[in-house]
């Protein structure tokens, strides 16, 4: 019965861990998934320019002020890489070398203001 209790536990574990890193809608029309202790919604609307926006882990905005981050998402069946920086508020922006389509695939490094890094993939 033990050992049936922890492959229970352990399996519910696994599926919410899986849960936890799923993208779902965000606040400002992009997705939304988890990077480390913060929560990171990618906005794209089929031009060059993305928006990322800030959050903790309880969906409250985050100041942008001293994060930064990498792209690694795929433009046009390729993978394509760029920086994206403060801007205002809780958003970060960046300009991908091609248009890029909202519910695009790929992961964002983003950088904290202490060095420490966090990924999130879409």
């Amino acid at each position: 019965m033990k050992k049936i209790l922890t492959a229970f536990g352990f399996s519910l574990a696994m599926a919410a861990s899986a849960l936890a890193h799923e993208p779902r809608p965000g606040p400002n029309g992009g997705l939304k998934v988890d990077a480390g202790s913060y929560h990171v919604e990618l906005v794209a609307d089929g031009t060059e320019t993305v928006t990322l926006f800030l959050f903790d882990v309880n969906d409250q905005p985050v100041e942008s002020a001293g994060f930064k981050a990498n792209a690694i998402l795929i433009i046009n069946g390729k993978p394509a890489r760029f920086a994206i920086v403060p801007t205002s508020g809780q958003k970060l922006g960046g300009k991908a070398p091609g248009p890029v389509e909202p519910g695009v695939k790929g992961a964002i490094q983003l950088v904290l203001p202490d060095g420490g890094t966090a990924q999130a993939k879409f």
